[in-house]
């Protein structure tokens, strides 16, 4: 096949997810004058980002003027269990005030103090008020604005228009090969760059806040590239999401209902949540030892509700309450906000949550108190990249926002990804610009590579026969949801992975009807690819790292090694297969080191750091 029959289109850069990742990297790539084009699997904007709806975390100091960038870098290492990437980390926390200024001038409206600043919230984690919000509807004003800024750069968007593989010069980015979801017919990018943006891969498990979108894609495709992937195990459960109706389930419920003052009950009444406090946590977070030890002792008064401990800790709480039988009745807790807040605040301040438990699930959440439970939520591993320039081990190839690893750890804190978007997204157009800005000479597509990812999409539709690639999809969701859900057991993780390799025969059988057009079956047998390897690459990581550290949890391996901090599970494509190894860690720098274990009275000192 000669690709010149097929559209082609050329753009310095291509950014592949247009969520609030992908668009803050395009717009960078415009502003540095870059013919910058952004293809989206759905429409543009229609992401998770919308889904963040808590608020943005950047150190303001707007509410308390005790916050500062060291205070921040400390929780989000803390809260990821020290196994972040330092400098990501770092740059993370000294750089978000800046993107959420910016966001301001670009026109977004944000809740407002009594004095006219940024209004902020407590968060799970977050030692002082730090999210930056909009009642319950950030995420929805950052992609409003971020997308308004973009339509005046001169972005090309392509919409529903999903990638399908990479093409490689050599070892270099050359182009991608995609396909128009509506009439089926192939496309060929090529481009000097590319940017994934693609988010999780929350689809491969069957109760998740992801929507159909959400299928492991970027992963898939850099894995196949040669790209690393990185932190794989540490999968988060949110631990607040919608049980009932069954039609709903998984649907995200903001940590912003407790942030302004929701408490979880169990089916007995009983604030559950103060019997689950861990004594390290208590000790590291509390202002002083005298306010540790009334909050281990269940003081209903304390400053900081054990509700926003951070979510993996808040996530087994409400499974063992489950199985201790004191569930609500469609096992989950309940989440009352009702009892503790006046009405008009509720809707004032939570606006999404009140028009959605309504509209879904026909309950007042002024008058009663939700039903919620754990749902797979976020990737904290990811795309293995290069913390200043967000590039992977592929030259060309760069990565941010959910699909990248890295930043979060073992454990994300709530509204880190807001400002993880904003921050990585800027860092990765100006790594792909400067990477652009190096070339010498031109890149090619070759016809060889182009034919053989148009060949493995096509023999879906000429088979005669094979397997339904919905029912595939379905088992390899109970796969994940029975053996590499929020608690694990190396007996478990094995047998999930002998149940994937079995299932990869399957993949290789599934069909569609023959024709490519307004054709959702051939869709769905295409993700099956990408999600494969997700839901191997966890499974794998996960068997590897033989202790219980932020959202991975082992039965057989209770509490956290100190071994554990030495390395991060990497995973990479080998000529045998899937490979899953340790590698060690470097030595953080002093400085980063001196802030990430300080006391608080050693940080507002400002005695440390850079």
């Amino acid at each position: 096949m000669d690709y010149s029959d097929i559209q082609t289109i050329e753009h310095d850069v291509l950014v592949v997810g247009a969520g609030g990742a992908g668009i803050r990297a395009a717009i960078e790539c415009a502003e540095k004058g870059l013919s910058t084009g952004i293809i989206s699997k759905s429409l543009l904007g229609k992401a998770h980002t919308v889904m963040a709806e808590g608020g943005i975390a950047a150190s303001l100091g707007n509410v308390d003027s005790r916050d500062s960038w060291k205070v921040h870098f400390r929780d989000t290492m803390r809260g990821g269990k020290f196994l972040n990437q330092w400098r990501m980390a770092e740059l993370h926390a000294k750089q978000a005030p800046d993107r959420v200024r910016e966001l301001e001038e670009w026109g977004a409206v944000f809740d407002r103090t009594d004095k006219g600043l940024i209004n902020q919230r407590n968060f799970g984690g977050h030692r002082y008020p730090r999210l930056a919000h909009v009642g319950d509807r950030t995420g929805l004003e950052i992609i409003r604005t971020l997308q308004d800024f973009c339509v005046h750069q001169g972005i090309s968007t392509h919409m529903e228009c999903t990638g399908l593989d990479l093409v490689l010069d050599g070892d270099k980015v050359s182009g991608l090969v995609g396909y128009w979801r509506e009439t089926g017919r192939f496309v060929l990018f090529k481009t000097k760059a590319i940017i994934l943006a693609t988010g999780g891969g929350g689809k491969a498990w069957k109760v998740t806040s992801n929507s159909w979108e959400y299928t492991g894609d970027g992963l898939g495709m850099a894995y196949r590239a040669g790209a690393e992937l990185i932190d794989m195990e540490f999968t988060q459960f949110h631990p607040t999401g919608m049980v009932w109706p069954p039609s709903v389930k998984g649907i995200l419920v903001t940590e912003g209902v407790r942030g302004d003052g929701g408490i979880l009950l169990n089916s007995e009444g009983e604030r559950f949540m103060f019997n689950y406090i861990p004594k390290k946590f208590a000790s590291e977070t509390a202002d002083t030892e005298a306010e540790a030890s009334r909050w281990l002792d269940g003081d209903r008064e304390a400053r900081r509700p054990p509700e926003l401990l951070t979510r993996d800790v808040v996530a087994r709480a409400i499974k063992k309450e489950v199985e201790a039988g004191r569930g609500s009745p469609n096992g989950g807790a309940f989440l009352d906000i009702a009892s503790r807040r006046p009405a008009e605040f509720i809707k004032k301040k939570l606006p999404s949550m009140y028009h959605q438990f309504k509209e879904l699930a026909e309950i007042d959440i002024t008058e009663k108190p939700m039903e919620v439970g754990p749902t797979l939520h976020y990737f904290m591993g990811g795309i293995r990249v290069n913390s200043d320039s967000q590039q992977t081990n592929v030259p060309g190839l760069f990565a941010c926002g959910e699909c990248a690893g890295g930043m979060h750890g073992a454990n994300r804190l709530g509204g880190n990804s807001l400002s993880d978007l904003l921050v990585f997204g800027k860092l990765a157009g100006d790594g792909a610009a400067n990477y652009i800005n190096s070339l010498t000479g031109q890149l090619n597509c070759s016809n060889e590579e182009v034919s053989k990812i148009i060949k493995e999409a096509t023999d879906i539709l000429n088979r005669e026969e094979g397997k339904n690639p919905y029912l595939v999809h379905e088992e390899l969701q109970n796969i994940l949801q029975s053996y590499v859900s929020i608690v694990r057991t190396g007996e478990e993780l094995a047998l999930g992975l002998d149940e994937l390799q079995k299932l990869k025969a399957d993949i290789a059988e599934v069909f569609a009807h023959a024709s490519a057009q307004y054709n959702p079956g051939w869709n769905e047998a295409l993700d099956l690819k990408n999600l494969i390897v997700t839901a191997e690459a966890v499974t794998r990581a996960a068997l590897i790292r033989e202790e219980s550290r932020g959202a991975h949890t082992r039965l057989d391996f209770e509490g956290e090694h100190d071994d554990g901090l030495k390395y991060n599970i990497v995973i990479k494509k080998t000529e045998s297969g899937m490979s899953a190894e340790k590698v060690r860690r470097e030595d953080p720098p002093v400085e980063l080191a001196d802030i990430a274990y300080a006391s608080l009275e050693e940080l507002e000192g400002d005695n440390l750091g850079a």
